[in-house]
């Protein structure tokens, strides 16, 4: 419904309320967490196993430099001890072998905790999308939302089951080499004092100007989504008008914004690394000299103390734990880019997550006014704060009293609406477009909610009824038809799930759409795809009237119904529609006034306001607005 045309325009104050910010970086890793922490059992197994295969990885370095320690000994003996040697060699065969089996069983079980939290991720969003208010998707374009849905959830899970294993195994790496080092020579860390702080200090510096680019990028590339997603859905007035040159030339437009922003995050996201790098490999240079001459001392005849002193098996354990230090700290400021962009995703899909439902604003009201007089919320009910339609029950009176609505704060577009609709009763609402006759039409379904005045249906405010309740009351066929990817007859059963084989046919045959389907290969059970392209507009339309008429509602809107059909097969199907009006409060928006005659009362609706209203011999008589519309469709 999310093209549907409301009367007398939108603009951006259409929502329920702005999107929400989420800027905060701790907030969002805070929200990824209660995701992990609901498959807490695969977040402990990976913990043991990143520990237990880092560790096993650290004792390498060890390892090997008591084996050079055990070699070099032959320049004071004369005599290498080869059982030494060979004993560390093997096990560090061991360790090594024993730390990359438990990555790899690392690597499974983040990839598979990734999948759970993408897939938990996505559901969630999709759940949240179902409840949003018609107004969100009023101003949000399709392509920006399944950007989120796909794209940037997507994103979000690249990073956790690549980044999240990078970051806490260099974390592991980083505090093991250290207290490695530690064990080596404290006074050969002391090099670390200078070079971490600047590594820190750049890549704090680079990350605060990084992360509004990627933010940018995420927006850009939803942008970009949303007019291809535009354009190929109207490809063929494209081709019709001959305008291709010119959309293409918009796209490219587009498109070079995306690749723009794409550029200017990779660029300052690269620079990050080579940066550390650099900073890094100057930290090796350093190590490198004074372990030297730590290493020239212990030859020399002066008496210099043991902590000054370092051997060649420790110098080369010492290397490759600083390697091992600082190598973690290099990897994190290449991955950082891709933090970054897993970080703009996660923003872009909680926002969209922390958008008020439709039942969130009004519903909220009612528990808040309900905690403020001490009472328990969900005892609403009880004080008539919420009230219930049961559809078998409802007889159909409806009416509106003084309602006033805008869209936009500030513009309205039914300034005082004011009808009674008796139960059974044919309301026909007709107009010019942009009157305002489908907007009546979103304030019944509650789309929107009423900026004053009251609505009530046989006496109860609609403001105070659950939306799902007040929706069952209902049933509705719109202009806009709308078919999903399955069979003839899982759409037509849509309103009515358990609905017969018997049933499905005769709703088919009312709507004059059964000896088409009979012709079709497989009948009922044809498949339709990409919301009914492979049969006409006319045939979609017939299908959604089939539709309608299985449920049993008690009341029926009508939105241009029947505007897809020829003239012929119209009149045919208005016997059908007047037996599946019969007993029910209706609705109807109607372009051709031919169709509405026999309606109960008539609303002639202009600029926002009821001008007119009676049946079809009265408004006729009235020789008004009504008469002249009526008369110029035969002129």
């Amino acid at each position: 419904m999310n093209n549907m045309n409301f009367g007398g325009g939108r603009g951006a104050g259409s929502m329920s309320r702005p999107a929400a910010k989420i800027n905060d970086k701790g907030a969002v890793i805070k929200r990824l967490a209660s995701y992990m922490l609901r498959y807490k059992w695969s977040v402990i197994a990976a913990l043991i196993l990143m520990i237990s295969a880092n560790v096993l990885a650290l004792a390498g370095p060890k390892l090997s430099g008591t084996a050079i320690d055990a070699i070099e000994a032959y320049n004071k003996t004369g005599q290498v001890d080869m059982d030494t040697v060979l004993l560390y060699g093997s096990l560090m065969a061991i360790f090594y072998t024993l730390s990359a089996v438990l990555s790899y069983l690392l690597s499974v079980t983040l990839v598979q905790l990734g999948r759970k939290i993408v897939y938990t991720m996505r559901r969630d969003l999709f759940n949240r999308l179902t409840e949003l208010p018609v107004g969100f998707f009023d101003i949000h374009p399709t392509g920006d939302i399944i950007s989120r849905i796909s794209y940037d959830i997507d994103t979000v899970n690249s990073s956790l089951s690549h980044d999240l294993l990078q970051i806490c195994t260099s974390i592991i790496t980083v505090v093991g080499s250290f207290v490695m080092m530690l064990t080596i020579r404290p006074m050969l860390v002391l090099v670390f004092l200078v070079t971490v702080p600047a590594s820190v200090i750049f890549t704090r510096y680079k990350t605060k100007k990084i992360r509004p680019l990627f933010r940018e990028r995420s927006r850009r590339l939803g942008l970009l989504n949303g007019y291809a997603e535009e354009m190929l859905s109207g490809h063929r007035t494209i081709k019709a008008y001959d305008r291709e040159a010119e959309i293409c030339s918009r796209f490219n437009a587009r498109n070079t914004d995306a690749v723009d922003a794409y550029y200017v995050a990779d660029y300052h996201g690269t620079i990050i690394g080579p940066g550390v790098n650099f900073i890094n490999n100057v930290s090796l240079v350093l190590i490198i000299i004074f372990g030297g001459i730590m290493y020239m001392l212990g030859y020399s005849e002066a008496a210099v103390p043991a902590a000054f002193v370092i051997s060649l098996g420790g110098i080369s354990s010492f290397v490759q734990y600083s390697r091992k230090f600082a190598g973690p700290i290099n990897e994190f400021a290449n991955i950082l880019s891709d933090l970054q962009s897993a970080g703009a995703a996660a923003e872009r899909v909680f926002s969209m997550m922390d958008e008020l439902s439709e039942d969130d604003k009004s519903d909220q009201r009612l528990r808040d006014k309900a905690k403020e007089e001490g009472r328990d919320p969900a005892t609403a009910i009880d004080y008539g704060e919420i009230e219930t339609l049961d559809p078998e029950k409802v007889r159909g009176k409806v009416e509106f009293e003084h309602v006033k609505f805008g869209y936009v704060p500030g513009k309205t577009i039914i300034h005082d609406l004011n009808l009674t609709a008796e139960p059974g009763n044919l309301i026909a609402i007709v107009g010019p477009t942009g009157a305002g006759k489908t907007t009546i039409i979103n304030l019944l379904m509650r789309f929107y909610d009423v900026d004053s005045g009251t609505i009530r249906i046989d006496g109860k405010d609609i403001s105070k009824v659950p939306r799902d309740d007040l929706r069952r009351c209902f049933t509705m066929v719109l202009q806009d038809t709308w078919l999903f990817g399955g069979t003839i007859r899982e759409n037509i059963v849509y309103g009515k799930e358990d609905a017969t084989l018997d049933e499905v046919i005769a709703a088919a045959k009312a709507a004059k759409i059964h000896s088409f389907i009979e012709k079709l290969p497989k009948g009922y059970d044809t498949v339709l795809t990409d919301d009914g392209v492979n049969i006409s507009k006319g045939q979609k339309q017939l299908i959604t009237i089939a539709r309608a008429m299985l449920p049993k509602s008690p009341m029926l809107i009508l939105d241009e119904a029947t505007s897809n059909v020829d003239s012929r097969t119209e009149i045919k199907i208005q016997e059908a529609m007047y037996a599946l009006m019969k007993n029910k409060t209706c609705f109807v928006i109607a372009h051709r006034l031919s169709t509405i005659r026999n309606a109960d009362l008539i609303l002639v609706v202009k600029d926002g306001n009821v001008i007119e209203q009676g049946n079809h011999e009265q408004l006729m008589r009235l020789g008004g607005f009504y008469s002249a519309l009526f008369n110029s469709q035969f002129e």
